[in-house]
This record gives structure tokens, sequence and C-alpha cells, in this order.
């Protein structure tokens, strides 16, 4: 059985005392633990503040991207061993704003991916087709693609620090959603590809998270599907309330 994990990517959003205060309260009101990992995902420049204010263990650190060089002449750039040194144990790599606003190839989240491994993180890889690649019927196409190209490089080893998030582009931030049975249906798929590139032991212990204006009045339909095993949720993430009625909800499904 899979341990529920749900992530929150505050993106570009809050300011530091904001985000102290969300940290603060959701760490008190987790306090005695969840059967569910939770993570948060602030901006590069709150981490420290955000890591200060998570007290204890119940809640992980996570960035939104790296660089994948350790050290270096890399203007603007964050390595793993500086997140590291801010106490991340996660990194979102390849959302689809870096993808499809920054434009990060699949061979880019690949090589960020290697390198955060080999530091000691763990990242959260996400995949997901646009409103046109699903009208077009190339769903299961796009996301086998994004797979091949920023995953299966991957040794088995490596692999099995991955969560994968699956995010259809025209569910994020939209209102839109992905009903169950159609994110289900792409969960399944991927599991499929990790059995075949992998192994079945390997396909059985990733978790896949499902990403795309996820809420609490959502979260527990979309977590009945066998193949879904948590989300990253971005908007929701922002606000006490709606965050841990996702948490809640992840485990009451």
């Amino acid at each position: 059985m899979r341990r529920p994990f749900i992530a929150g990517n505050w993106k570009m959003n809050l300011n530091r005392a904001d985000s102290q205060v969300l940290a603060e309260e959701l760490t008190k009101e987790l306090t005695g633990g969840v059967d569910c990992d939770v993570a948060i995902c602030p901006p590069f420049v709150y981490l420290e503040t955000v890591r200060a204010a998570l007290t204890g263990d119940l809640i992980g650190l996570g960035a939104q991207n790296m660089y994948p060089e350790p050290v270096g002449a890399f203007t603007g750039e964050i390595s793993p061993t500086m997140l590291l040194d801010l106490g991340c144990q996660y990194v979102i790599l390849g959302h689809s704003e870096r993808r499809h606003v920054m434009g990060e190839t699949d061979k880019q989240v690949f090589v960020k991916a290697c390198s955060a491994i080999a530091a000691g993180l763990k990242p959260i890889v996400c995949l997901g087709e646009t409103l046109a690649d699903r009208q077009a019927k190339r769903t299961a196409e796009v996301v086998r693609a994004q797979f091949e190209g920023s995953l299966s490089g991957l040794e088995e080893e490596q692999f099995q620090h991955v969560t994968i998030a699956y995010e259809p582009v025209w569910a994020i931030g939209t209102g839109e959603v992905a009903t169950p049975e159609q994110a289900e249906e792409v969960h399944a798929g991927l599991r499929t590809l990790i059995q075949t590139r992998y192994n079945t032991q390997v396909a059985e212990a990733v978790r896949i998270q499902y990403g795309g204006s996820v809420k609490a009045d959502n979260v527990r339909d979309l977590m009945a599907q066998p193949n879904i095993d948590g989300a990253l949720v971005g908007g929701a993430s922002l606000a006490v309330d709606s965050f841990l009625g996702i948490v809640r909800g992840a485990i009451d499904h």
C-alpha cells in the first residue's frame, strides 16, 4: 500500500511574513501527525524562513526548481547542494510552467533529476498534456514521450527516489479538473510504462500524484482511484483550511 503524498506548490506567491504564518499554522494543525506525507514548496527566497517555522518533521520542505550543477558561474541559479543546506528534502522538476513558459526540455528535466538524486534530494517530476493535445487524443503519446525523455534514462535505484506528478496543463489554475476516470487512465498508463521500463516491484512502489485544480471537494474521488497516490496542489495550498482539507481528504477517501 503506497502512503499518500500531498505537496503544496506555492509558486510565486506570498511574502515572508505570510509564508512564516502559513508554515507555523500548518505545523500546529498537523501536530500529532497524519497518515500521509506532506510537503510544502515555497519560493527560493522564503525557504529558510519556512524551514525555521516547520518545527519537527511533520511537514517536508521542497523547492520549486534547481540548476543541476553543484557550484559555479551560473548567475541567478540555485544548486541542489544549496537546497540541501537550507533543509530541503524535495524539489519539483519539469512543472508545466517551467516547460511551457520557460521552455525547459525533457532532456533538461532528466539532467536535473539525476543531479537532484545524486545530491540526496527527492524529485517530484511533472508530466502532462495541453488542451490541444487532449483534444487531438494525444494524451497518452505526449505523456509517454515526456516519461521517456525525462525519466526512463534513470537507473532502477535512482528511480526509487522519484515521485511523478501528472498535471494536465489545461487543468492547472483554470478551475477545470480531470475527472477521476480521466486521471486514473493516465496514472495507470504511467504505471504500465514504469513496469515495462523497470519491473513490477518498482512500478508498484512509485507514487504518482495528480495536480490540476485539486481541492478538498474533489480530492476524495481522485484518491479513490487505485493508481492516484496524492496531489501536487497549487492555489489551494496557499491557505491553511483549503490545504488541510486536501490532506484530510486524501486519507479519508
